[in-house]
C-alpha cells in the first residue's frame, strides 16, 4: 500500500467533522491512556473554590482577592476548579525524519491529522488552541484563539510546511530542532495550559527532557508519539530501496542480523522516551502510520472506533 505523501488543507477541514468521542481534559473514562491524570488546577471562573496563592504574570485581574492583597501587601489571585478557558498548544513536527511513512501516510502526515484533530476536538468543547510548527529549519508560533478563522490560518500555514519536505532536499535533518522548539514555546507559556507535542522524537535526549520538565513545572504535557512498522522491523519490507535523493541503494530485508539491530535500536528510542516521560507523569498516545489517525486516537482516549478503519482519511 502506497503511504500518502503529503496533507491537503480540505482533509484537514474535513477531520473537523470526526473530532469526536475523545477529549483531552481529565476526566477519561477508564480505557483511555489518560485515565488516572490529576486534574489541573486551571484558571476559571467557575463556582467552586480551589485555593488561594500568589499572583502569576498572566493571571486574569479578575480573580484577583483585593481583601487578601490589601491585608499581606502581596497580590493574590483566587483558583476555581471548573475547566474553563483552558490554553491548549499543539506542537507539530515536520522535520525531514517525518517525512518517512510505508504505510497509509508519512509521519508527517500523520502528525498533521493529529494536530487537526486535536484542534477542532479543542476548539469544539469551547477552550482556546495554539500552535507551534516546526521543521529543521525554522518554527512558527501561533498564540491560543477560540477563532475558526485562527485555526485555519496555521492549518493552511501546517500544509504549506508539509508540502516543503522532499526527498532531495540540501538540508539535513536536525536532531536538536525538537529541544530547540521547546524551548521556544517555553517563552510564550504562563501557566496551566496543555501542551501536546506530535512528533517521533527523533533527537530525543536531556536537552529535550530537560525542555518538557521546564514546561511540566506549571502546565500539563501530552507527547503523542508518530511511528511507522517499518521503523520497528525491516522484515515488514518485502523489497527495500533506501534513497538520499542522489543516489539509492537496495537493503535485503531478509537478513535477521540487520533486522535485529534495526528492531533494537528503535526499541531503544521508544523505551527510552517512554521511560523519561512515564517518570514525570507525561502520558504517552502511540500512533501509527499504517491506519486511520482519528480511529487511532478514539482508541487511545477510550472512544469507540468507526465500524471500518479501512476508510481513508
Amino acid at each position: 500500500m502506497s503511504a500518502d505523501a503529503y496533507v491537503a488543507l480540505k482533509d484537514l477541514v474535513r477531520l473537523r467533522y470526526r473530532a469526536q468521542g475523545f477529549s483531552y481534559r481529565p476526566a477519561q473514562p477508564v480505557n483511555s491512556v489518560l485515565t488516572g491524570r490529576k486534574r489541573s488546577r486551571l484558571r476559571g471562573r467557575g463556582l467552586d473554590f480551589d485555593e488561594l496563592r500568589h499572583y502569576r504574570p498572566g493571571d486574569d485581574v479578575r480573580n484577583m482577592d483585593w481583601r487578601v492583597t490589601h491585608r499581606t501587601r502581596t497580590p493574590f489571585v483566587r483558583v476555581y476548579t471548573e475547566e474553563r478557558d483552558r490554553p491548549v498548544w499543539v506542537v507539530v513536527d515536520q522535520r525531514l525524519a517525518m517525512f518517512f511513512g510505508s504505510r497509509h501516510q508519512m509521519k508527517s502526515v500523520g502528525a498533521a491529522r493529529t494536530a487537526a484533530l486535536s484542534a477542532w476536538r479543542v476548539i469544539g468543547v469551547g477552550d482556546r488552541i495554539g500552535a507551534l510548527l516546526f521543521n529543521d529549519t525554522t518554527s512558527k508560533v501561533y498564540r491560543p484563539s477560540r477563532s475558526p478563522g485562527a485555526l485555519m490560518s496555521w492549518l493552511a500555514n501546517l500544509v504549506n510546511m508539509n508540502h516543503q519536505l522532499t526527498a532531495d532536499s540540501n538540508e539535513p535533518s536536525r536532531a536538536d530542532a525538537l529541544s530547540e522548539a521547546l524551548k521556544k514555546l517555553s517563552r510564550y507559556l504562563t501557566h496551566d495550559s496543555l501542551v501536546i507535542i506530535i512528533s517521533d522524537f527523533d533527537g530525543w535526549d536531556d536537552q529535550s527532557l530537560a525542555a518538557i520538565k521546564a514546561i511540566r513545572q506549571s502546565n500539563d504535557v501530552i507527547a503523542a508519539l508518530i511511528t511507522d512498522p517499518l521503523e520497528r522491523s525491516l522484515a515488514n519490507a518485502d523489497q527495500l530501496v533506501v534513497s538520499d535523493g542522489a543516489f539509492q541503494i537496495q537493503v535485503e530485508s531478509g537478513k535477521k542480523e540487520a533486522d535485529v539491530r534495526f528492531r533494537a535500536k528503535f526499541d531503544a528510542h521508544v523505551g527510552s522516551l517512554g521511560e523519561s516521560l512515564k517518570r514525570h507523569q507525561i502520558p504517552l498516545i502511540s500512533l501509527t502510520t499504517e491506519s486511520d489517525i482519528a480511529n487511532q486516537l478514539l482508541r487511545q482516549l477510550g472512544g469507540t472506533p468507526a465500524a471500518s478503519t479501512a476508510a481513508r482519511q
